[in-house]
């Protein structure tokens, strides 16, 4: 069973929910693992790639969209589609409301919650499915 880490932030935008999703990339990458961003559509990967790119004048996370030619060759890919058949050292930062079929060859998965209501409601309902699935779930509540 995956460990499923919530990260529960004080803020309601998605502004600072992808601040804190290049904040978790970065300490992934930097851990060595290689990251897959799990977005509702092609709209909110875009979102998470800008902000990606413009997360730190000093620091550089390799990665690209998953229909992009570079994505089987960077570390980070930004998906919204069939998640990606990870290798051991992959982890799931699910930005989806939903969770998606294939979660269970991910032993790490990282959500994050903020104070939304359409968000709030979305990640509940997904932290009882994980329990009732047997998962370990773990609350990081920020701020």
């Amino acid at each position: 069973m995956a460990r499923i880490d919530f990260y529960i932030l004080p803020d309601t935008t998605l502004e600072a929910r992808l601040q804190f999703a290049c904040k978790l990339a970065e300490t992934i990458h930097r851990k060595g693992y290689r990251l897959h961003l799990h977005c509702e559509d092609k709209a909110l990967a875009e979102q998470a790639d800008e902000a990606l790119w413009q997360f730190r004048d000093d620091a550089y996370l390799p990665h690209a969209l998953e229909d992009s030619e570079l994505a089987d060759s960077v570390p980070i890919t930004l998906g919204w589609q069939q998640l990606p058949v990870p290798t051991e050292e992959t982890a799931l930062l699910n930005l989806h409301p939903d969770i998606p079929e294939g979660i269970e060859h991910f032993a790490r998965i990282a959500e994050i919650i903020n104070q939304h209501q359409h968000v709030l409601v979305a990640k509940r309902a997904c932290w009882q499915r994980y329990k009732a699935l047997g998962h370990e779930v773990v609350p990081h509540k920020l701020g």
